[in-house]
């Protein structure tokens, strides 16, 4: 995987993140546009992985699957994803994605009043981000 530069990672403006791919040990995110009150990215979780169990205290996030395999999943439910397969995921909701055997490709629209990544409460992370405070990467 490439680097990212330091300043991208840790730049929670949602202008930088939308001209670049974002690299993550799961895979990777991209911003696609913004406006008042929103921003949509494109996540790819690699096969075999899963992002942070994480929630938002500032904003709601719906995502489709694109392509790929794994699951989704919402405040304790588990939703089998795979193309098509959308899910609303509710402000404070606690969430994660896991691909399967195949990287799963998803869009994710955010909406709320607060958009950058220090939104992010890990809760569970496989590589060791869980902070208590901070901005999470």
């Amino acid at each position: 995987m490439a680097e990212t530069s330091p300043e991208l990672q840790q730049n929670p403006n949602p202008s930088i993140l939308q001209n670049g791919r974002v690299e993550r040990p799961w895979g990777w995110f991209e911003g696609l546009g913004s406006g008042e009150g929103y921003q949509v990215k494109r996540l790819l979780v690699q096969a075999g992985h899963r992002i942070s169990l994480q929630r938002h205290q500032h904003r709601s996030e719906h995502w489709v699957v694109v392509s790929g395999d794994g699951w989704l999943e919402s405040d304790g439910r588990n939703t089998p994803a795979e193309a098509g397969t959308c899910l609303a995921i509710p402000q404070g909701a606690i969430h994660r994605a896991s691909a399967g055997a195949n990287d799963l490709l998803i869009v994710e629209v955010q909406h709320g009043r607060w958009l950058s990544e220090d939104d992010i409460e890990r809760l569970s992370d496989d590589y060791g981000r869980v902070d208590a405070q901070g901005p999470a990467s």
